[in-house]
């Protein structure tokens, strides 16, 4: 009998989308094809502490977890001197693996299901490469960029992506620039305008501003999430969105639209609502969907990505023009998120999807591999 492969589920984190990475991680667990796959899980609270948990999935949803995983911590007391072992788990406990025998061995292969900072934006992926382990998802540097929305634009505009256009600012600057500001944004983007933390994701602290005077209110809010922002240009369009499967030779899904049902997709209307619909395959021209399709894919190439990614689009109302809107290197796995439900679509149901997923972490570390003098 073939041996399984030891995989990691790595989740929780320190981010806005915390939440959002426990329901994702929930859903990969139930799907994921435990004939082929002996699973740990490892949840990060929002403090930072690194904890095991092998309790009833449907606890990671919903939070409890947490104190499960605590009591059986407590449970184990204290560390033996001199064994080598303790039983407070450090992130060293995400590149091992131990067996029903207790016996510690190394994980083969790691799947993060982090959203936002501290996670998604290269940290992790520089500690699992340091580490030599293979992971789920993009290099540090795609996850970089990908995070941080100005480096995707600027990436984006060089591979001659069309996009919004948009004006930076810094949170130390906002106190005194406000009339500048109001100035710049009436003359270059006009009114609404959308701002935005330029590092985070699921729609965190992002506002539609529609007069002046909301401007600063707006700024200040997106300032608690990150010290850049960005006062982005309104496209009055239709929400469209891809997901990217692959490393070198990436390919795309049917495209879905979003109906959301506030004002825009904003993260009340993701997670919480739950009045917002999708539309798979999304009613429109073959030709606008198939410039989707191309433009997903060219935006993963362009920035480096590998594994996953999900590309967002508007779709000028008016004109029909396709405007890339922001990438996600790790997208969400909730029972509601497009990612796996575009794949369905597309012939590919969510269990197998994580194993290509999988396999697609250990091709990428084979190729990365063979770009180190390691002996």
């Amino acid at each position: 009998m073939e041996e399984r492969i030891k995989v990691t589920v790595l989740f929780g984190g320190q981010s806005s989308e915390h939440e959002v990475s426990r329901v994702s991680a929930q859903c990969v667990l139930e799907n994921i094809d435990k004939e082929r796959f002996d699973i740990q899980t490892i949840g990060i609270t929002k403090n930072g502490e690194w904890l095991k948990y092998d309790g009833d999935i449907k606890l990671i949803g919903t939070g409890d977890w947490e104190q499960t995983a605590r009591k059986k911590l407590s449970e184990a007391g204290p560390s033996v001197p001199g064994s080598g072992e303790s039983p407070i788990p450090t992130c060293m406990d995400l590149v091992s693996f131990k067996d029903n025998k207790g016996r510690s061995e190394k994980v083969d292969v790691v799947f993060p299901v982090l959203h936002g900072p501290n996670g998604e934006d290269g940290s992790v992926q520089g500690l699992l490469q340091l580490a030599d382990v293979p992971y789920v998802g993009c290099n540090i540097l795609a996850s970089a960029a990908g995070m941080d929305k100005e480096f995707s634009k600027l990436v984006f505009d060089n591979a001659g992506i069309p996009q919004a256009d948009y004006i930076k600012v810094m949170r130390g600057e906002i106190g005194g620039a406000i009339p500048f500001l109001i100035e710049k944004v009436t003359e270059k983007l006009g009114w609404p305008c959308f701002v935005k933390p330029a590092n985070a994701g699921s729609s965190v602290g992002i506002s539609k501003v529609k007069k002046p005077e909301d401007l600063e209110e707006a700024l200040n809010f997106a300032a608690q999430y990150d010290a850049k922002i960005l006062i982005e240009e309104f496209i009055e369009g239709r929400e469209l969105e891809c997901a990217v499967l692959g490393n070198d030779n990436p390919i795309a899904s049917t495209v879905g639209e979003i109906v959301p049902c506030n004002d825009f997709y904003d993260y009340s209307a993701k997670y919480i609502d739950g009045k917002s619909d999708t539309i798979i395959p999304a009613d429109i021209e073959p030709q606008i969907m198939e410039q989707i399709r191309d433009y997903a894919v060219r935006a993963f190439k362009a920035l480096g990505c590998s594994g996953l990614s999900r590309v967002d689009f508007f779709v000028e109302r008016k004109t029909g023009r396709v405007i890339l809107n922001e990438i996600n290197t790790m997208p969400g796995f909730t029972s509601i998120s497009m990612y796996s439900k575009l794949w369905e679509a597309s012939g590919i149901p969510y269990s197998e999807l994580i194993t290509r997923l999988i396999d697609l972490a250990f091709e990428k570390h084979e190729q990365a591999m063979r770009s180190y003098e390691r002996k």
